[in-house]
């Protein structure tokens, strides 16, 4: 880390936790009776609480969206590209709200956390959560803030789908929803690709049903797997290509199974850091999630009427080589929205990176979000 952090950083950020004692009933049936929520913010809340944006991460993400937890830390948060002074969701102007979700493993509670009611960590017998719930907490975490409306909620990915159900949950209480890279429900070639990666986890003969923790382990090889199977499917065959091609790690076959191309220990390399980083029993909630989300459900499959409760304006982004959460999914979105008669700007960004482009800092991706919330901004006089 160089001796000063960069003009643009929001700096050194210090996480806090929000302890709520208030029950939070669950769209499973069941409640927690108590629950924390781990946050990190930038920028200041102005006098009338009008300038506040909350970002919402993806599968995998968490509180830690910008700046650095200390002079040594080498890695800044993972949208610090998007958040900071003079970048698209400008610090000097927004007062910006990032937070582990509940159900979490950085902080947040959920399975690795103790329950109250046994005296020992929740494991599997941590409730199913959903959008919805998130979407939840999160409510009761601006009112703890003293944050009635949001000027935006924005999120790709999973955070995507939580900005598109602020607007359906909470009409009133955000002025913009801001979708990137995400979609109105999951195809089936998605919910395989997730039962997939919760098999290789839950396969796993050190995953124990789910009571690992009792044990001291952790199901390293089925997360590793489950990370691998998910970060092919965020990436596109031309990233891919362009940065591994068909290259060996020693320019020769050796006619065994070790990792012999490059994207094999590329791949391994991805699964084993996370492998050491998130828990299990957790990923398999955040993709039961992935897959429980449909707004349009309970009204007959017809999104549209759906969105008819939507008070807020949307900016909806997708990303040509975006496989995963494809654009036709973003169109699908759009279309609903003018079907609503809500007002919605769409673009698809010409990028070769696959899903993970919503991370990553193209100009005409960060030019277009620089624009949406300069005009935010300007609405709250910031």
């Amino acid at each position: 880390m160089p001796d000063s952090l960069p003009a643009d950083s929001v700096g050194i950020v210090t996480p806090q936790t929000y302890h709520f004692d208030t029950p939070i009933d669950l769209a499973c049936g069941q409640s927690l009776p108590s629950y924390d929520l781990m946050v990190e913010t930038y920028g200041e809340l102005n006098a009338d609480a009008s300038n506040a944006v909350l970002i919402c991460h993806a599968l995998s993400g968490h509180h830690h969206a910008a700046g650095f937890h200390s002079m040594e830390d080498r890695k800044p948060g993972w949208w610090d590209s998007c958040i900071g002074p003079g970048k698209p969701i400008d610090t000097n102007r927004f007062f910006v709200v990032a937070l582990n979700n509940l159900g979490g493993c950085h902080g947040s509670t959920g399975p690795s956390s103790i329950n109250p009611a046994t005296g020992k960590q929740y494991g599997p017998d941590f409730p199913v959560i959903t959008v919805s719930d998130w979407v939840k907490s999160q409510a009761q975490l601006a009112d703890r803030m003293g944050i009635e409306t949001w000027a935006a909620v924005v999120g790709g990915s999973l955070g995507g789908m939580q900005a598109l159900q602020w607007s359906l949950d909470y009409p009133d209480r955000l002025k913009h929803a801001v979708v990137i890279a995400s979609t109105p429900r999951l195809t089936a070639q998605n919910i395989a690709f997730n039962e997939v990666a919760r098999q290789a986890i839950t396969s796993d003969r050190e995953f124990y049903d789910g009571r690992y923790y009792d044990h001291n382990i952790v199901p390293r090889r089925g997360l590793m797997l489950a990370r691998m199977v998910g970060h092919i499917t965020y990436l596109s065959d031309e990233s891919m290509g362009e940065k591994f091609g068909r290259e060996l790690r020693d320019q020769a076959y050796k006619f065994g199974y070790d990792a012999e191309f490059q994207v094999e220990s590329y791949l391994r390399y991805q699964g084993e850091r996370f492998s050491e980083s998130f828990d299990a029993n957790t990923y398999l909630l955040m993709t039961r999630a992935l897959d429980y989300f449909d707004p349009a459900y309970d009204y007959g499959g017809n999104l549209s009427r759906a969105l008819a409760s939507a008070r807020c304006e949307f900016l909806v982004l997708s990303f040509s080589t975006d496989w995963r959460f494809a654009p036709e999914r973003s169109e699908e979105m759009v279309n609903a929205m003018i079907a609503a008669r809500r007002k919605v700007s769409y673009a698809e960004i010409d990028a070769p990176w696959g899903h993970d482009a919503f991370l990553i800092p193209t100009p005409r991706y960060t030019d277009i979000l620089h624009a949406y919330m300069d005009r935010i901004g300007r609405e709250v006089g910031a």
